[in-house]
């Protein structure tokens, strides 16, 4: 049947006929209108199950941040413009991420990365690419990646490593290892600094 002839029928029912069909169209392009604005607004929080493993979830979200938190005190917190988590591995991915920690609910250490990792079962940070680190003192660090392996652990930078420390010292190393206190710090490989007199 042509469009027309539908038309045509529709007119020949009777008024209570016509408002039952008009009301269901309208509920159902209502119904598809929601769809559509359901899967646009959700756009950037993708949730897919993948497909290796009916179990293994992966989400997907603009600005996300982790924190942890023990008896009241915030010991770091880690922004990414953009992240992804799965459940398999328990690992957050993060992109552009900027962060703090803290020692007695004051800020420590700042940070800020192009990538980093967050394990949440070894509660293990890894920073990469373009890693800046400001330590309360005035030291500052870069480095192509750093680890932070827990409050009472060494921390680790790797890779052309450069500290600087209120401009009264230089360093450069391949590694250097950074106390948990953040206080003092040992450099390794290739190592080169440089003290200035005031």
């Amino acid at each position: 049947m042509k469009i027309k002839e539908y038309f045509d029928k529709f007119l020949k029912l009777d008024r209570k006929h016509q408002i039952y069909i008009a009301g269901f169209v309208i509920a159902a392009g209502v119904l598809v209108w929601a769809f559509i604005s359901a899967g646009i607004m959700t756009a950037d929080f993708n949730r897919s199950q993948l497909s290796n493993s009916s179990d293994r979830q992966e989400v997907k979200t603009r600005g996300i941040i982790i924190t942890e938190t023990k008896d009241n005190k915030k010991y770091w917190e880690i922004y990414g413009e953009t992240g992804n988590y799965n459940n398999m591995d328990k690992k957050a991915e993060l992109d552009n991420i900027i962060g703090n920690f803290y020692k007695d609910n004051a800020v420590s250490m700042s940070f800020s990365a192009l990538h980093g990792i967050y394990d949440e079962v070894s509660k293990n940070i890894t920073l990469r690419d373009k890693v800046f680190v400001v330590i309360e003192d005035g030291t500052s660090l870069k480095s192509d990646e750093l680890i932070w392996q827990g409050n009472d652990k060494d921390i680790l930078a790797n890779g052309n490593v450069i500290i600087e420390r209120n401009g009264e010292m230089s360093a450069t190393a391949e590694h250097a290892i950074i106390s948990p206190k953040f206080d003092k710090f040992k450099i390794k490989g290739k190592s080169q600094t440089k003290v200035y007199s005031k």
